[in-house]
């Protein structure tokens, strides 16, 4: 899924710098502040192989020749390293100490370490006089005002790292034209370590001695711990240690004495270790550092040995990235990679824009981290990597130009993870629902593309019955949200963005994201405790408060140390309450920043992301039904005046104190104009996706003109989109309550069609029960239905309709309801709309119409049982006269 751009060859154009085909074995041996690589290559000339070494000027097209020495196939320079005038070089070389006659299973080579001088055309070469079995390495510091004196680290594995002084003498014809002397042992025995050349700072491994226990606890093991340090150099000042970080990394030997002994010398980026620990820090000027380890292991198996690595092994492929910046680590495994194949494979990681990192495992997966400094880590992307080259390394060029380092073909390459391989692997592929929230999140909240989020939710309605379907459109609306508060709100209440909602990512759980048929990887998260007390503060620094990438990253602990998000739940809570009290023909209409009056303030219009741009042709494309309420007063507006408190009172309590409450309110009255526009967005996307047209009609007459497999499937989106919304507490758009119910009675059977009014999934409005009412037949089983819809109304609605339904069985129950009210004892029983008559006119209509001669009609009998309960003013004959007569009569 990721695109390797080649933009060119290193190798081709130094040879065309260098005009001679006689060069050969061309590599990389180190890498400069300023972006200036270090080239070694095989040079022959009159059939002597000479062994060059020379920088390369990839911005300028510069080859500079810098040392030629006669070259031996048992010697090899591994690395090098040149001061700012190209004056000095210092180099090191690699001899295998193997003969013919003692030849052993394991090899064994000698480092040494030589410094080369070029003044006034004059060279000169001699040893540092450091010559050993373990890996050696050099490295000058960077000056930004150069100088006749330099300063010189050099790192021996296992043993030190000692800082020499190099100065070039002046030009007095003196012998010796270079002095070398030791300036200080800056440490001792270290088991890893790295030089960060843009930062100028040295990350290394130690060994430390736990504290002793406090009286009271439990001692340790006494087994000394792994500490991970940092050294900053800097100009004119000595260097100091600005962080010492307690390290647990699996497969790190406990103790000193048990070397791994093999070495793969690593020039670029410059680390100094042997095998039993790959370690690689990655870090930028903005205070983002991460430890990126990268180990194998069998967690079942027994040890390996040499003849059980074979083709038929194989063992979990895992790695860790440790977000010093966030304080948190990320675990990943992939179990079941054959031994061949992983033994050879060494994932890269590199920084992706300025929110993102890279780690690629070639021919395996492509992992995309969220580790941006601009909020916690989440919604991490797993692709899967089709490239079959296990070779592949790359590491960042230093020259500004933000291109990668191939190391194996010297090819300066572009990586890429374009959307439109996101949307491919998106739809074309069964990955998890993490993954795709995952996505969502990364096209919604970093690149604001809209048009692929609708491109990603089209495909929704094939699988419309997916109980994913309702968490996909959560993160939409919750990204969404949050993307346009942060892009519309000032500078200066930026801050307060911090506290809302982001995603719907659950970084505490465990992700299996399924690769491919025969690998899957496991992800999961967790925080460090207390990272800020690892780091020097800045008012202990040298020179306190002036900013440098540690500072940044102590201000990042900080600031974000106890920042607590909002939980959309807390206002669903509150909801699930209020709104059994809920009575929207009870209440008049709320005064919200939202309300028609107070919409000018905070609408649309003031939304950059929602009112142009890339999704304003869908922001305002019409809904399939009309925004319109039959009550006084809209769920929508209780929702948005719940939300619109419960907002501000978060930002209020866990903002840092320095917000105003006009910063307060403007975050809190955007966040609830979003979630409103979000939730219409989504609404018309899931309309959009059924391929439902909303241009020629709208409403109750749209879903008639439905086909039956339309309805279905429109159904189950909405279904779902309503499930999502009321999850989360945001309010849905005036008149899809209705909407929604007017299509679930269109698209269910009437048994079922009750069983979500019972569920309160669907809502019984007045004006879907008069369409209803309108279209249900009055045979036996039309009678029976509607009988059955208004017993599940609130009185008054019921009430209402009753009236306007004119059939003997609406008289029936009106009637029923009116006596019972008078022998309940209920004040004010008189039905509406029916006027008094003479009550002797009644009297004798009830006997003609039930004559008898020996006693009275049951009516009459009746009605003087409810003239004693009640006075006259109260009763309604006509009413229950019509109903019992039309009891008499076969209107069914």
């Amino acid at each position: 899924m990721a695109e390797i751009n080649i933009l060119s060859n290193l190798k081709d154009d130094i040879f065309s710098v260098v005009e001679d085909d006689q060069i050969s074995d061309l590599r990389v041996i180190g890498q400069e502040e300023n972006g200036l690589l270090i080239f070694a290559w095989i040079e022959e000339e009159n059939s002597k192989e000479t062994q060059v070494i020379g920088t390369y000027d990839r911005l300028n097209k510069q080859v500079h020749v810098l040392h030629k020495l006669q070259y031996n196939r048992s010697c090899s320079v591994i690395q090098a390293t040149v001061n700012f005038a190209k004056s000095i070089l210092v180099y090191v070389t690699k001899t295998s100490m193997e003969d013919d006659e003692n030849k052993t299973d394991t090899p064994t080579f000698e480092y040494q370490a030589f410094i080369h001088t070029l003044a006034d055309g004059v060279t000169h070469t001699k040893s540092l006089e450091i010559q050993k079995p373990q890996q050696i390495m050099a490295q000058f510091l960077f000056k930004k005002k150069p100088n006749r004196q330099e300063k010189l680290l050099v790192f021996i594995h296992q043993d030190s790292v000692t800082l020499y002084q190099v100065e070039l003498p002046e030009a007095d014809g003196s012998e010796e034209p270079v002095k070398v002397a030791v300036s200080e042992q800056v440490l001792k025995s270290f088991t890893w370590a790295q030089w960060d050349a843009g930062n100028q700072c040295l990350y290394y491994i130690h060994y430390r001695k736990p504290p002793q226990a406090v009286e009271g606890e439990p001692e340790g093991d006494g087994q000394s711990m792994p500490i991970l340090s940092t050294l900053q150099f800097h100009d004119e000042l000595p260097h100091e240690t600005v962080l010492n970080i307690p390290l647990n990394l699996p497969q790190l030997s406990p103790t000193v004495t048990s070397p791994c002994g093999v070495y793969e010398d690593d020039p670029v980026p410059l680390r100094i270790h042997d095998c039993s620990l790959d370690l690689t820090i990655v870090a930028d000027h903005r205070g983002v550092v991460c430890i990126c380890h990268h180990y194998l292991y069998q967690p079942v198996k027994p040890p390996m040995c040499d003849k059980a690595m074979d083709a038929s092994n194989t063992v979990h492929f895992a790695y860790s990235v440790t977000m010093l910046h966030h304080g948190r680590v990320v675990h990943s495994v992939v179990p079941g990679v054959p031994w061949n194949s992983a033994a050879s494979m060494r994932p890269s990681f590199i920084m992706h824009g300025e929110q993102h990192m890279i780690v690629m495992a070639p021919g395996i997966f492509l992992h995309l981290l969220d580790i941006g400094p601009h909020h916690e880590p989440c919604c991490h992307i797993v692709l899967d990597n089709a490239m079959q080259t296990d070779s592949l390394r790359l590491t960042p060029l230093l020259d500004g130009s933000g291109h990668l380092l191939e190391l194996a073909t010297l090819e300066v390459v572009e990586l890429q993870v374009t959307p439109r391989a996101m949307v491919d692997a998106y739809i074309n592929t069964d990955m998890a629902v993490e993954n795709r929230l995952a996505i969502l999140h990364y096209f919604i909240v970093h690149l604001a593309e809209m048009d692929l989020v609708t491109e990603l939710i089209m495909p929704l309605a094939e699988k419309s019955m997916d109980p994913n379907v309702a968490k996909i459109l959560q993160e939409v609306l919750i990204g969404g949200s949050y993307a346009s508060v942060l892009r519309s709100l000032p500078s200066d209440a930026l801050t307060l963005v911090d506290l809302l909602p982001l995603t719907t990512w659950n970084s505490n759980t465990t992700v299996e994201v399924k690769l491919s048929a025969q690998f899957t990887l496991s992800l999961s998260q967790e925080c460090l405790w207390n990272p800020a007390v690892m780091l020097l503060s800045p008012q202990q620094r040298l020179v306190p408060y002036r900013g440098d990438m540690w500072t940044r990253l102590w201000d990042y602990l900080s600031e974000h140390a106890e920042v607590v998000r909002f939980r959309p739940t807390t206002v669903a809570d509150k909801l699930m309450v209020s709104l059994v009290c809920y009575q929207p023909e009870a209440l008049s209409r709320c005064s919200t920043p939202l309300s028609p009056g107070g919409m000018t303030s905070v609408g649309v219009g003031n939304i950059p992301e929602l009112s142009g741009g890339r999704c304003s042709k869908l922001a305002f494309d019409p809904l399939p039904f009309f925004e319109v309420e039959p009550s006084a007063a809209s769920k929508q507006e209780h929702v948005i005046s719940v939300n619109l408190r419960e907002v501000s009172m978060h930002l209020l309590k866990r903002g840092r104190g320095r917000e105003s409450p006009m910063q307060v309110h403007a975050v809190a009255t955007r966040y609830a104009a979003a979630q409103l526009e979000l939730s219409r967005l989504v609404c018309q996307l899931i309309t959009k996706a059924a391929s439902v047209d909303t241009a020629s009609d709208r409403g109750f007459s749209l879903v008639d003109q439905m086909s039956s497999d339309q309805r279905r499937v429109l159904f189950a989106l909405l279904e779902r989109y309503c499930l999502a919304v009321e999850c989360l507490a945001f309010p849905l758009p005036q008149g899809f309550p209705s909407f929604l119910t007017y299509l679930g009675y269109r698209t269910l059977s009437f048994s079922t069609f009750l069983q979500y009014v019972q569920a309160n999934v669907l809502q019984l409005q007045i004006d879907v029960m008069k369409a209803i009412m309108m279209e249900v037949p009055d045979t036996q089983e039309g009678v029976e239905q509607k009988l059955r819809l208004l017993q599940m109304l609130p009185r008054s609605r019921g009430k209402r309709l009753l009236n306007q339904w004119q059939h003997p069985a609406s008289l029936m129950v009106r009637a029923r309801q009116h006596a019972q009210n008078i022998l309940a004892g209920v004040e004010g029983a008189q039905a509406r709309g029916y006027p008094q008559r003479n009550r002797n006119q009644v009297i004798s209509r009830g006997l003609a119409a039930f004559p008898s001669e020996d006693r009275l009609s049951p009516l009459d009998t009746f009605l003087d049982l409810l003239t004693a309960k009640a006075n006259l003013a109260e009763l309604d004959f006509n009413l229950l006269i019509a109903a019992t007569t039309a009891s008499t009569e076969e209107f069914l």
